[in-house]
């Protein structure tokens, strides 16, 4: 057995990022824009698992990394 963390919902615009510690690989995080999700995005590969991102997106994830959010 694994344990699951969650992290705390991160606003940025009209999204919330969603990502827990100890989730399954590959590391990635789940945005939602009115409680749909629009993405979920590989954080290592960076590519989508799921959905497609917009530029906007991709903006707040690559800032959220460097702001060490994710």
């Amino acid at each position: 057995p694994y344990t699951v963390t969650f992290i705390p919902q991160i606003r940025r615009g009209n999204f919330i990022f969603i990502s827990w510690i100890g989730d399954h690989s590959p590391k990635h995080v789940h945005v939602y824009k009115d409680k749909r999700l629009v993405v979920k995005w590989d954080l290592e590969n960076w590519s989508a698992m799921e959905g497609k991102p917009t530029r906007r997106i991709l903006k707040h994830i690559k800032d959220l990394i460097e702001e060490g959010e994710l």
